[in-house]
């Protein structure tokens, strides 16, 4: 993997508090087990009663929260801020009904999804009853490229849009299955648009297979996806067909219920 820049302080910031602040959310981003006050305070090279004052407001307006051994973490204010809407509907809202049903269908976990600065964020999901399950963190972001939900996102970008992310992300190969080359994921993708729904072969995490489908706003733009998620053992390819159609499904019903009274001009 590649080492990630560093978060630092801009001399020539217009706001040297808001910069400060956005530094700090910044380096906990890479933290997210969080950071104690006196670390960010070092990092960042402010002084730790300036830092601590910005993290209590911080923390006052939710984007922190503050643990028992004192370390800082960051809630799942962004992710709220992210979660779309249309025609002043929720997506979380109209989704829950078509999570739990594929859950109860499926007997695996159930997840919503966005598409965020090229990565997938988890936006809702609904946990397999199973005692061996896969279930993954609200605001978690994982590779678009790696997992069914984010290819089915990618498959129904404009040729543009798909281009400018191919052109933006290196490509990693996690597992042996990972399409970790401009054309092996060009190709899978032709494939997810063919057949409606995507798949995951434990692209992203060994031992963790997926299917999923695409939700389209008013203007035919890919803005989340539904998944099915669980063991390798227990979802096997011969199971993807079920799996892909149930979750295509569960996604035109949702894109319907979002979709009811949008204006599309």
């Amino acid at each position: 993997m590649t080492s990630a820049q560093p978060v630092c302080l801009q001399d020539n910031a217009a706001s040297p508090g808001a910069d400060r602040a956005l530094a700090i959310l910044e380096l906990l981003g890479r933290h997210r087990g969080g950071q104690s006050a006196s670390y960010l305070a070092r990092e960042l090279d402010l002084p730790l009663n300036s830092t601590m004052r910005i993290i209590e407001t911080m923390v006052q307006r939710g984007w922190l929260e503050r643990q028992k051994d004192r370390r800082f973490v960051l809630t799942n204010r962004i992710g709220e801020l992210v979660r779309p809407q249309i025609n002043d509907k929720s997506l979380v809202v109209c989704a829950w009904e078509a999570l739990k049903n594929l859950r109860d269908e499926t007997g695996e976990t159930a997840q919503l999804v966005t598409f965020v600065d090229q990565k997938i964020l988890v936006l809702e999901q609904c946990e397999s009853d199973q005692p061996i399950k896969v279930a993954g963190q609200i605001g978690s972001r994982v590779p678009a490229y790696s997992c069914a939900p984010g290819k089915a996102i990618l498959a129904a970008l404009p040729e543009r849009d798909l281009d400018v992310y191919l052109d933006a992300v290196k490509l990693k190969k996690f597992t042996p299955t990972t399409r970790s080359t401009r054309k092996l994921l060009v190709a899978d993708l032709l494939e997810v648009r063919e057949r409606g729904f995507a798949t995951d072969e434990a692209e992203g995490i060994e031992g963790i297979r997926c299917a999923g489908a695409v939700i389209f706003d008013q203007y035919d733009f890919p803005v989340a996806a539904l998944t099915v998620i669980g063991p390798a053992f227990r979802v096997m390819p011969e199971h993807f067909l079920k799996l892909g159609n149930l979750c295509r499904e569960a996604a035109a019903s949702v894109q319907k219920q979002l979709l009811s009274g949008a204006p599309t001009d």
